[in-house]
């Protein structure tokens, strides 16, 4: 074989190579360009959002708050989490510092404004926001009810018998009932009953209630009765010889005073108080 046949055999050989060599390079150039156009049509526009954020959570003081970023297309790549304090109209808000989670603890600044949660979400293009709808008006810490020592009162929901009661628990005369309901001149007995109450309208039995009317020498002065297992204590009262006052008087005033036995009547638990009765002298 001649030299100039062997040096145009390895001329093909190496077009075929480069040939080769070079589909590949295009073959590859193509798919990585494809590869890149699908990427960006991915990214066409900033992230939309398709479910708006959520707050779950009591809205008081001291209570946890959880927020929930909602629901976005156009694929976010981040998420900013941000918890606004706002008026109570949920408007004029601003971000709190450092709240950048998706919890937030109530403080005593956010009570009596509304919490809104705001996120932002990412991707390539750019940067879209949405914001929950406001909370309620935050309220205070709810405080505990204070032991019965401190309050004086017994547990439990009925009848309070008096020796069980304590300062600073008070009595309280809360009723008055009158039989006749309304005196006149020729009046010679009147049968009055007086309710007594404590720690919040509870029934006291075993109270001692004096009453007297004002002024003197109008009606009798009965003996302190007892109030019986329903709060009632019945003083009988007879008329005397300055009643009525005089001829235009037209209410019967009455001083009353209910109290523990045994305790100082002006301290302890004791109360006092200030009940009419109609006088109709025609």
């Amino acid at each position: 074989m001649s030299r100039s046949i062997k040096k145009h055999r390895m001329l093909v050989r190496a077009l075929v190579s480069l040939g080769a060599t070079l589909g590949l390079v295009v073959g590859l150039g193509a798919g990585a360009g494809g590869g890149i156009a699908s990427s960006a049509a991915e990214y066409t526009a900033p992230p939309q959002n398709t479910s708006p954020p959520t707050i779950t959570g009591t809205p008081q003081q001291g209570q946890k708050l959880s927020g929930d970023r909602g629901k976005w297309n156009s694929g976010p790549e981040s998420y900013n989490l941000f918890w606004l304090r706002c008026d109570k109209n949920g408007g004029s808000c601003a971000k709190i510092g450092g709240a950048t989670s998706k919890t937030y603890t109530l403080t005593s600044a956010d009570v009596g404004n509304t919490l809104r949660f705001r996120v932002d979400a990412k991707n390539k293009v750019g940067t879209t926001s949405a914001s929950s709808v406001p909370t309620a008006v935050i309220v205070t810490a709810s405080k505990p009810p204070p032991p019965a020592s401190a309050t004086g009162c017994p547990g439990g929901n009925g009848t309070i018998q008096v020796a069980d009661l304590k300062s600073p628990a008070r009595l309280l005369i809360d009723l008055q009932q009158s039989n006749p309901s309304i005196a006149n001149r020729g009046t010679r007995q009147l049968i009055i009953r007086y309710h007594v109450t404590a720690c919040g309208g509870r029934s006291v039995q075993g109270a001692l209630v004096y009453g007297t009317a004002v002024p003197y020498n109008q009606l009798s002065i009965p003996p302190e009765q007892a109030t019986d297992s329903n709060g009632w204590a019945r003083l009988d009262f007879r008329t005397l010889s300055g009643y009525p006052v005089s001829s235009k008087q037209g209410l019967i005033v009455l001083f009353v005073r209910a109290r523990k036995s045994g305790e100082n009547i002006l301290s302890g638990i004791s109360t006092r108080r200030l009940f009419s009765l109609h006088l109709n002298q025609h």
